[in-house]
């Protein structure tokens, strides 16, 4: 018996990603285990599960033989907490992180695993002091779509023709291979916070930036025309910035956020799309006429589009205003006739270096830009 019958079974009725059945599913529990699974998997198309909270994100794959579910490497490997690091297999969910007076400051839905928010390069409120999964990751073992183990950054180490891993895999959709652990930088848990919320417009933004007051996440939401203002730290420094972006906005003091903080504003069937602009350019989203909810501190926020003219009117506004827009999920008729990732700038070096890691296309083929 081989690897593959070993370590497969047939799929079931759910084991699809975005319609498109799969044949076989394996969990691996180990990088040396699913090393092997895909060395001995040449020839089929693969796809990567986690906690599957963002497996409908992308196009459908363009052919699906073998999912390979994360869910068997769980857990911590390492928390150095003298350094700041932590160590975590690829399908740790992130709600079970124990890391004492330490955080992993990424935003995540419940269920979402590590490896799901670094390959989706996910990303939610408190990016803007924080930053994102590509900056909180300083190093990564994956298995690359020959079965080859390779490990980069962090700990170690061993990298591969000069590039950064990391940032490579960060936001590939599992186009380039298996991640199966990763290294992350850690900061303190902040002793209090506070919610400063306000009627206030988006155009008073660049007022909270200047006033010093070092905010964790400043949020808006179209549909409540609210915006939010995360502040963190000691229980005296919260308490004097936030009374003085509270009489800044003259906004409300609370310890709980919107009801809408940190949530996609597109129901569970509907197009969500993902829409990234200048910050001068963030009342004007807002004034769209879509739902839209993100991080007016960045520019990176979302929208609920009722339909592909929609679509394409937002794509148009953000392009025109030097940013991107891309569609992260819709039903399966509007996904087909979609282009979900929309122009891209540095497609043909995505290209290449898709070629480079996977020549055969064997892993999620067509989920990434330009139908890589």
């Amino acid at each position: 018996m081989g690897v593959l019958d070993e370590l497969t079974r047939p799929a079931k009725d759910d084991d699809h990603v975005g319609g498109a059945p799969a044949r076989l599913v394996a969990a691996p529990g180990s990088t040396e285990e699913a090393a092997a699974l895909v060395a001995a998997a040449q020839g089929l198309a693969v796809v990567v599960r986690g906690g599957g909270t963002k497996l409908h994100w992308g196009p459908a794959p363009r052919e699906l033989d073998l999912i390979v579910d994360t869910s068997r490497m769980a857990g911590m490997v390492e928390h150095a907490a003298g350094d700041l690091i932590t160590v975590l297999k690829a399908g740790t969910p992130l709600d079970d992180l124990e890391l004492g007076g330490q955080q992993l400051a990424l935003d995540h839905p419940p269920g979402a695993t590590v490896g799901g928010t670094v390959a989706t390069g996910a990303s939610g409120p408190r990016r803007l002091h924080y930053g994102t999964a590509r900056d909180l990751l300083i190093g990564i073992t994956v298995v690359r779509p020959d079965g080859t183990i390779t490990r980069a950054g962090g700990k170690v180490v061993k990298n591969v023709a000069g590039y950064d891993l990391g940032k490579l895999y960060t936001g590939s959709y599992g186009t380039l291979g298996l991640i199966t652990e990763c290294v992350f930088r850690l900061h303190p848990r902040p002793a209090a916070h506070a919610y400063v919320r306000s009627t206030a417009p988006a155009q008073a933004v660049p007022s909270i930036l200047a006033a010093r007051v070092a905010p964790t996440a400043i949020e808006v939401d179209s549909a409540t025309g609210e915006l939010a203002v995360l502040i963190e730290g000691t229980a005296e420094g919260v308490r004097e910035r936030s009374a003085l972006l509270g009489k800044l906005l003259a906004g409300e003091i609370t310890d709980a956020a919107p009801a809408w903080w940190g949530l996609p504003p597109w129901d569970a069937d509907g197009i969500g799309m993902k829409l990234s602009v200048p910050l001068s350019k963030v009342p004007a989203l807002l004034d769209a006429g879509a739902t839209v909810r993100g991080s007016a501190g960045t520019g990176v926020l979302y929208a609920a589009a009722s339909g592909i003219t929609e679509v394409e009117r937002l794509r148009a506004l953000c392009v025109r205003g030097g940013g991107h827009a891309v569609v992260l999920t819709a039903p399966s008729p509007v996904r087909d006739i979609l282009d979900m990732w929309g122009p891209v700038p540095g497609l043909a070096l995505m290209r290449r270096i898709k070629d480079q890691f996977d020549p055969a296309h064997r892993f999620a083929p067509g989920r990434f830009v330009g139908g890589i």
